[in-house]
């Protein structure tokens, strides 16, 4: 069964939220700007995802405008699904 783009944004905002407990994720429009994330964390960020959608992050997705909100980090679970 497809997991839908509510269920992933829920997913990943708990990830988030394990991460980063201090920081509202949902009051942020630029997670990396907004300091949220920093490199250490969009590792752990990248462990995570694959372990809980069970796909493998390409190297050359990880750049800084994958990880600036919810909806980017879904885009790239879908495109890391889609390979």
């Amino acid at each position: 069964m497809e997991e839908t783009d509510i269920m992933k944004e829920e997913k990943i905002l708990e990830i988030l939220s394990s991460i980063r407990p201090e920081f509202d994720f949902n009051e942020s429009s630029d997670f990396i700007e907004d300091g949220f994330l920093d490199s250490y964390d969009i590792v752990s960020v990248i462990t995570a995802i694959e372990d809980e959608f069970g796909v493998i992050i390409d190297g050359l997705d990880v750049i800084p405008e994958n990880f600036e909100t919810i909806d980017s980090i879904v885009k790239l679970i879908e495109k890391s699904e889609s390979r």
